[in-house]
């Protein structure tokens, strides 16, 4: 049996998490010296301020949204970085776009790079849903809430690529007509979205 040590915690911790918080371990009674001591004896790695993981874990593309999931619990990711989750662009975003409440502030983080977007009441609330990697929950607008979203921020992200995930969501089934007519609304972009709908014949 593997002793009860808080070294021997930490590890399982980060074995079953995937991600460790120093945070979450305060809570836990254990202290900080624990972690730099692993992390100086390579037992644990340092993948941002304050999170760190296992060294022989792999790396995936979702590895440095899992890093602000579990940095930041409040973010949802949106525009280019859930286009990219919901594989409806071929652009990768240089940074990680990420939705936080009216009068939040820019997360400190040194990575990854973070471009943060305000949204208030249901543009902030609705439509999210949540999809795992690494063994963190992440936070993303579905594909609906993104492509209005897109039209909303066209001016960041560009028209072309609001028009663009519009049509891939269509084409690929992964939105409805009446989804992403609700969520138009919500985010107040009818006006705008209803003649690129009606030109690919879902005017509603």
């Amino acid at each position: 049996m593997p002793l009860d040590t808080p070294t021997q915690r930490v590890l399982d911790l980060a074995g079953q998490r995937g991600l460790l918080r120093a945070s979450q371990l305060q809570d836990l009674g254990i202290a900080r010296v624990v972690l730099s001591r692993l992390t100086a004896s390579g037992q644990l790695e340092r993948v941002g301020r304050g999170v760190y993981r296992l060294p022989d874990t792999q790396g995936t593309e979702h590895e440095s949204l899992a890093t602000v999931a579990v940095k930041v619990p409040q973010a949802v990711f949106c525009l280019l970085t859930a286009l990219q989750i919901h594989e409806l662009t071929t652009q990768l975003p240089r940074q990680v776009w990420i939705a936080m409440p009216q009068g939040s502030h820019v997360p400190k983080m040194d990575y990854p790079p973070v471009k943060m977007v305000q949204f208030s009441g249901e543009a902030y609330a609705q439509g999210i849903e949540v999809v795992h990697a690494d063994q963190v929950a992440l936070r993303v607008y579905g594909v609906a809430k993104t492509v209005a979203d897109c039209f909303k921020h066209r001016n960041k992200v560009g028209l072309d690529v609001a028009m663009e995930a519009l049509k891939e969501a269509l084409a690929a089934n992964k939105a409805s007509a009446n989804e992403l007519w609700r969520f138009a609304k919500i985010c107040r972009v009818a006006n705008v979205m209803r003649p690129y709908l009606e030109a690919l014949g879902h005017g509603g």
